[in-house]
């Protein structure tokens, strides 16, 4: 699969999922104003996806938001079983703060079979963080401190994605996928 594929692919569970469902009411501007880098990894190894996660905070950190306001780090090749993938934020969240970046950068997670404590592999509350593929994506803190601003209890967005994808239901996020 090419790079460009997995981008593509990406798109579209942004555009029907994160946006097309409003799981995430920040994510539709930066998007449509074409602010999201994709960086789609070919690492094979947790020490080589480091290496570059730390660039992209790097670069992220660096660029001019109004040009890039967000990444999508992908990598489809590592970390592919989820509780690796969860253990490996702990090593994120220290590489932020390694490169003095706390407070003014964030990871957040995305995993093909993305598991919240407490539930089961199927409920359906955990697709609100099930991406095609796994992914990290870094974040501006000012930007999320905006948009939390902006609206309010976030915790409510939270409840509204889980009211939302259990009236869905796993027939009607099956029925988002089919051209």
């Amino acid at each position: 699969m090419s790079a460009d594929e997995i981008i593509a692919t990406t798109r579209r569970w942004l555009e029907r999922s994160v946006i097309g469902l409003d799981l995430c009411p920040f994510a539709a501007g930066p998007y449509r104003e074409n602010r999201v880098h994709f960086c789609v990894s070919e690492q094979r190894t947790a020490s080589g996806l480091l290496e570059e996660l730390r660039s992209e905070l790097v670069n992220l950190q660096a660029a001019d938001p109004l040009r890039r306001e967000t990444t999508l780090l992908i990598h489809p090749w590592v970390l592919t079983d989820f509780l690796e993938y969860n253990d490996f934020l702990e090593v994120c969240e220290a590489t932020v703060d390694e490169l003095g970046l706390e407070g003014e950068l964030q990871v957040a997670s995305f995993h093909p079979q993305y598991q919240f404590a407490d539930t089961q592999p199927d409920d359906i509350e955990n697709f609100t963080n099930r991406s095609p593929y796994p992914m990290l994506h870094l974040l501006r803190e000012a930007s999320v401190e905006q948009a939390i601003a902006a609206t309010g209890d976030t915790e409510e967005i939270y409840r509204r994605n889980i009211r939302t994808l259990r009236a869905l239901g796993h027939s009607g996020w099956q029925r988002l996928w089919r051209d």
